[in-house]
C-alpha cells in the first residue's frame, strides 16, 4: 500500500543510512564540532563511528549543534512543494532545541503552500529508542494510515518507549552535567556503574547504580522484565559505543530470559556519542511506561 504522506526524522535516531533509504525517510543530519572542525549537519565533514570513538577515548572534546530553522525547512520544504503532507519525527526536546526549529520550519512551510500539512512530533526520545519510535510509525503509516491518524498514533505510543541504558564511564556524563563531578570521581574509583533512562519528558534520569559492568548490563534486562508489554511480534533495539562485546552479553540474557525474538543492534552515532561517551549500552523496548 503506497504510504499517503512522507516522513522526515534526524539522526539523533541513530538508524543506519540503509534503514532511511529503504524505508523513504528523509533523514536531517545533526552536527557536531571537534578539534576544530565541523562534522556532520548538511555541510559538515564525515567521521566515521570508530574513528569518533577512537578519538574520543583519545581525550577529544565534540561539542554539538541543533538545527536551525532554515535547515529544517531545506529538508521539509522540497516536500510540501512536490505536494507531499509531512510527518517529522523529532529528536528529543529534553535534550535539544531541534523540535522548536522543525516547528518553525514547519509554520512557513505551510504559509507557504496553505494546501498541504506538516505535522511535527516530539518523539521525547534518543538513539535508537528514537529508531524504535520511528519503525512502529513507518510500520502504522505503510499500513494505509492517514497522517493525522499516524500522529495520533504516534503521541499514543511515545510514553511507552522505554529507554535504559548504562555507561562505562562517568567523565561524559559529568561533563554534560548529569552527574556531579564527586559522584563521577567515586563512582570511577569504586567501578560504579550508573543505569539511566528518558524520561516521560525526554530527558536523561539516574535511575540505579551498580558494583560492576556485568550487573549494570544485567539491571537493563530486569528492567525489560519489569516494565516490557512485548509480544512476539514487537523488536527490541540495543544501541551500543563502541562495545560490541558488551552487546553480546546482553544479547545473551536477553535470549535467556526471554527466548528468540528480534533483535536490532547499531552504534550510537556522534551526536549521541558525544554526550554519553564511548562504551555506552542503551536497551529499548515498548513498555508499560517509561
Amino acid at each position: 500500500m503506497e504510504r499517503r504522506f512522507d516522513i522526515i526524522t534526524d539522526t539523533g535516531s541513530d538508524l543506519p543510512e540503509s534503514y532511511y533509504e529503504q524505508h523513504a525517510i528523509d533523514c536531517v543530519p545533526l552536527g557536531f564540532t571537534m578539534d576544530g572542525v565541523t562534522y556532520g549537519g548538511d555541510d559538515g565533514e564525515q567521521l566515521p563511528v570508530k574513528e569518533f570513538y577512537a578519538r574520543l577515548r583519545a581525550g577529544a572534546m565534540p561539542k554539538t549543534f541543533q538545527i536551525t530553522p532554515d535547515q529544517a525547512l531545506k529538508h521539509i520544504r522540497p516536500h510540501a512543494a512536490r505536494g507531499r503532507d509531512v510527518l517529522v519525527i523529532s529528536f528529543s526536546s529534553g535534550l535539544s532545541g531541534t523540535y522548536e526549529s522543525y516547528l518553525n520550519a514547519a509554520r512557513m512551510t505551510e504559509e507557504e503552500f496553505p494546501d498541504r500539512r506538516v505535522l511535527v512530533v516530539d518523539s521525547l526520545c534518543a538513539s535508537l529508542g528514537q529508531g524504535l519510535f520511528v519503525d512502529y510509525i513507518v510500520k502504522k503509516a505503510d499500513g494505509g494510515a492517514s497522517l493525522e491518524e499516524t500522529r495520533d498514533y504516534a503521541e499514543e505510543l511515545k510514553p511507552h518507549i522505554c529507554h535504559y541504558f548504562t555507561v562505562d564511564n562517568l567523565y561524559h556524563l559529568k561533563r554534560g552535567g548529569r552527574v556531579s563531578g564527586a559522584t563521577a570521581f567515586v563512582g570511577t574509583l569504586l567501578q560504579i556503574k550508573p543505569v539511566l533512562n528518558v524520561d516521560g519528558e525526554g530527558h536523561l534520569i539516574p535511575v540505579a547504580k551498580a558494583m560492576g559492568r556485568k550487573k549494570s548490563i544485567s539491571q537493563l534486562v530486569e528492567k525489560m522484565q519489569e516494565l516490557n508489554t512485548l509480544t512476539q511480534d514487537d523488536p527490541v533495539f540495543i544501541s551500543h559505543g563502541d562495545c560490541m562485546q558488551d552487546v553480546e552479553y546482553l544479547i545473551k540474557l536477553l535470549k535467556e530470559r526471554f527466548g528468540e525474538r528480534e533483535i536490532f543492534v547499531n552504534e550510537i552515532g556522534s551526536v549521541i556519542g558525544s554526550h554519553s561517551g564511548a562504551g555506552t549500552v542503551a536497551l529499548f523496548f515498548r513498555g508499560i511506561k517509561r
